[in-house]
């Protein structure tokens, strides 16, 4: 059984699900004003992770990630800009989903963007008018954090801890320093719509709330996104849901920063590294590798080491699928097993499934690829140790390669089909990718073979050289040359 590190509970708790055998989740998505930085290609790693290890398990995902296509910044962006918010936020947004595509995530199952939802947000706001824990002021309506019992769970301070720490308001019209906006009035030239309060906007704490119960119902399963949403934004969220004896989220789930410096990697920090940089230079399934590597609660420093340290480790992976002529494309952007469809899924039978316990004793002794395949499991369950997981992968990898060099090839066989298939239940495709050499590079490694057979191998390993610069690789093998593509930066 998965356990999760709730952050409500700051303890280690097994996932319980509202409807046995699906889990559905919410996911804080992007803000698009700007090109995606390396730490929002972290959360979608994660999440995706997270989401593809369920499916393995036989579950059926729900994810719903929004689009917050309407905010401060994004205004700011647009006026400094001369454009319209809906331009620079239909900009950004296909930016983002080129990124999120290009590392192999999966789309999730709903995507809803705040201005579709902003009726449904002014009806939530008049019902907390309506109740008294809101109320309004010439700039807008607010949340009294204070008519909200257990308000500060998330930040794990009581209300008195969070009221004495905060700064002082610049608004004279609120009642606490922690009250938050849930309709901001518009100034001139800002988007606006019509509400009771007059023409404005709604807040960010408040489209999360509306589109989650909207599209998930209440008492879903998993909230997650990044620990600087912990408070008060996930916060201010569960106070608007609890006012209104809503069940909201069973679990909560934040990963940790990218880190630059031992600080974390944000855009008004300016030390970010945009993610479609970052992906012209390395193979993208490099940095999902890399970010296996780093527990999620962990921070994680990006560096040229690291990623070319994650580069030879994919090569490894690459040249075992490679040996035993396993090719790319096959799930890299579906689950491993099993779809969200219409019936639940199921995973395949010599598996350990979502209902077994990986401690489960068969009635044989497990073969090395159950044993690998247990061991990854446990590690996976035990708080997605994803850096214990890829350790038990690439012990599989020397184990293949032992059971090959040996001669032993129906052992080897059944270990590379197991590191193909933990593999894509985390979302790595491996193996070379379809791609023929033109006619130039081809006439290339017939001109070196034809110098090796003459034994002339200062030629052969110059051609070796040349075609290593036109990104190529030559292995030489017991039935001839095979040739691939360089794994390496750009």
């Amino acid at each position: 059984m998965l356990h999760i590190y709730d952050t409500a509970t700051q303890s280690l708790t097994p996932l319980t699900t509202r409807t046995p055998g699906e889990v559905s989740i919410y996911v804080c998505g992007p803000t698009v004003y700007d090109l995606p930085h390396l730490g929002h290609g972290r959360a979608g790693l994660v999440y995706d992770i997270l989401r593809r290890y369920l499916e393995y398990r036989g579950f059926r995902v729900h994810h719903v990630s929004n689009v917050t296509d309407i905010d401060d910044k994004i205004i700011q962006k647009a006026s400094s800009e001369g454009r319209s918010p809906a331009e620079v936020a239909s900009e950004f947004e296909r930016s983002w989903w080129e990124a999120m595509d290009a590392l192999g995530i999966l789309r999730p199952t709903a995507t809803p963007h705040a201005t579709d939802y902003v009726e449904e947000m002014i009806e939530l706001i008049e019902a907390l008018v309506e109740k008294g824990v809101a109320y309004r002021t010439s700039t807008g309506v607010y949340m009294s954090v204070e008519a909200v019992p257990g308000y500060g769970l998330l930040a794990h301070q009581p209300l008195d801890s969070l009221r004495s720490g905060a700064r002082v308001s610049m608004d004279e019209e609120k009642h606490s320093p922690l009250d938050f906006a849930l309709w901001k009035l518009a100034k001139p030239g800002e988007p606006a719509w019509s509400s009771p309060w007059g023409m404005g906007r709604p807040g960010w704490h408040t489209e999360c709330v509306v589109m989650s119960l909207g599209i998930l119902g209440e008492d879903f399963d998993i909230h997650a996104g990044g620990m600087d949403l912990q408070f008060p934004h996930h916060e201010n969220e569960r106070a608007q849901a609890l006012s209104l004896s809503k069940k909201f989220a069973r679990h909560w789930i934040h990963h940790a920063f990218v880190e630059v410096g031992g600080e974390k990697m944000s855009k008004s920090l300016g030390n970010f590294t945009s993610l479609p940089d970052l992906l012209q230079k390395y193979d993208p399934r490099a940095y999902r590798l890399l970010v296996l590597r780093s527990h999620y609660r962990s921070p994680m420093e990006v560096t040229e080491r690291t990623m070319v340290d994650a580069q030879e480790a994919l090569a490894r992976l690459d040249a075992l699928a490679r040996r035993f002529e396993i090719k790319r494309g096959a799930g890299r952007n579906e689950p491993a097993y099993g779809t969200v469809a219409d019936e639940p899924t199921s995973p395949p039978t010599d598996r350990i499934s979502a209902s077994q316990e990986v401690g489960e004793i068969s009635s044989h002794l497990p073969s090395p690829s159950e044993e690998g395949r247990r061991r990854f499991i446990e590690r996976m369950d035990d708080d997605l140790d994803t850096p214990g997981a890829v350790a038990v992968l690439f012990d599989l990898v020397r184990q293949a390669n032992t059971a090959a060099d040996s001669g032993d090839l129906t052992l080897a066989r059944s270990l590379v089909e197991t590191v193909e298939e933990l593999s894509r239940a985390v979302g790595l495709d491996i193996g070379d990718q379809e791609e023929k050499p033109d006619n130039e590079i081809q006439a290339l490694v017939d001109k070196r073979s034809q110098a090796r057979l003459e034994k002339n191998f200062v030629e052969a390993d110059a051609i070796r050289e040349q075609l290593s610069k036109l990104g190529w690789q030559v292995e030489d093998t017991p039935d001839g040359p095979v040739l691939h593509r360089k794994l390496e930066h750009r």
